[in-house]
């Protein structure tokens, strides 16, 4: 009797404290207007919630920086440069600060190839410069190159459909080469490389300056590990030479990068870039060399890509507060409604409202509502 007795005290303090008590069906009353209310409430919550769904889904890029303490690994150079010259009048190779001389047969390829473009390799190049252009004014679009990749179409220039009568007249060097994470100077010019005590020397005094044309294409250039579908700041690039001396130069800043989206884990590097090219003519005092000069430092902070994700909890979080503010919010609404229409419609009502006129026996008329007496009420 006892354990019954505490279990019904029990039971009645948890009923006291039932903060949604439950009025009983006989004194609901349901109006055509609370139905319309609670139509476009739910109406709204099924869009809002759809809308919260989605949002769900969207990830965005997360930045981070920090200085890089990685010195002494090396750094991989990914090249393809078409230049308007045969492969045997030009060499390409690396020297950095430390003067140290990577030559291009360490990794690189020379493949003789025709300069002009097919229709198709054309209509490639063309719709690269576009998306250049679209990434130099909405820098937010590298987001979503980050977070396509795999998924994208090939950067690499695809292969000809046509096969020219013609010899060809250009050289394609493409392929990687490792180099010391330090400053750097990868070049292309007349004349294959030789080491050199002091440095390193082209042998170009047998080659006719008639020769020489550094009109060139960069199909592609990056640094550290390539990813399909991301597009660098060179890529596609087309200069074309208008005198035989002609020093092409591209001052490339770069910046290791950490990327790890849901996809792909992987350190690659960003780079900018700003070109400038001139003319070498001696008696004018233009000097220097003509080639092809990428000149690259590194930056000594690294950016940590990372893709986030919304947290299951807080969509939660957001979805019952979406339910709940809508609930209440119609429902303070709808109640101000009809408040405010009640009291306009009591003073209507009152004011188009005339009592009847009373006949007294003394002749007078009695306007007045009656008085509630005992004797009335019996």
């Amino acid at each position: 009797m006892m354990r019954r007795l505490n279990r019904k005290k029990a039971l009645h303090l948890v009923q006291e404290l039932d903060a949604f008590p439950k009025v009983p069906e006989s004194y609901v009353e349901t109006t055509a207007s609370g139905g319309t209310v609670s139509l476009i409430a739910f109406t709204t919550m099924a869009v809002l919630a759809i809308l919260e769904f989605f949002v769900y889904q969207h990830t965005w890029m997360k930045y981070e920086y920090e200085v890089d303490k990685d010195f002494s690994s090396k750094l991989r150079l990914n090249i393809d440069v078409t230049v308007a010259m045969r492969c045997q009048y030009i060499g390409a190779d690396v020297l950095d600060l430390a003067e140290t001389m990577v030559a291009a047969s360490d990794g690189l390829t020379y493949e003789p190839v025709h300069f002009d473009l097919s229709p198709l390799q054309r209509i490639w190049q063309r719709t690269l410069l576009h998306i250049q252009s679209r990434l130099q004014e909405e820098h937010s679009l590298q987001d979503v190159l980050f977070k396509s990749v795999f998924k994208g179409a090939p950067t690499s220039l695809p292969p000809r459909e046509d096969n020219p009568s013609q010899p060809p007249n250009a050289c394609r060097i493409h392929g990687h080469l490792y180099v010391n994470k330090v400053a750097g100077n990868f070049h292309i010019t007349v004349g294959k490389a030789i080491p050199h005590p002091r440095g390193h020397a082209h042998l170009a005094a047998l080659i006719s300056h008639d020769t020489y044309n550094f009109s060139h294409r960069v199909d592609h250039l990056s640094f550290g590990e390539e990813i399909p579908g991301i597009i660098n700041p060179l890529d596609g690039t087309e200069k074309i030479s208008v005198e035989h001396n002609h020093m092409f130069q591209y001052f490339i800043t770069i910046v290791p990068t950490k990327l790890k989206t849901y996809k792909i884990s992987a350190d690659t590097h960003q780079f900018s870039v700003t070109e400038q090219e001139r003319v070498i003519n001696h008696a004018t005092g233009s000097h220097g060399v003509s080639g092809i000069f990428m000149k690259y430092d590194i930056s000594s902070l690294m950016v940590t890509v990372t893709e986030q994700h919304m947290p299951f909890w807080q969509f939660l979080v957001r979805l019952c507060g979406i339910i709940g503010g809508i609930f209440s919010t119609t429902g303070m609404v709808h109640g101000l409604v009809g408040f405010l229409v009640d009291i306009v419609c009591c003073r209507f009502k009152l004011g188009t409202y005339k009592p009847k006129d009373v006949s007294l026996p003394d002749g007078h008329v009695n306007n007045h509502m009656p008085l509630i007496t005992e004797n009335n009420k019996h």
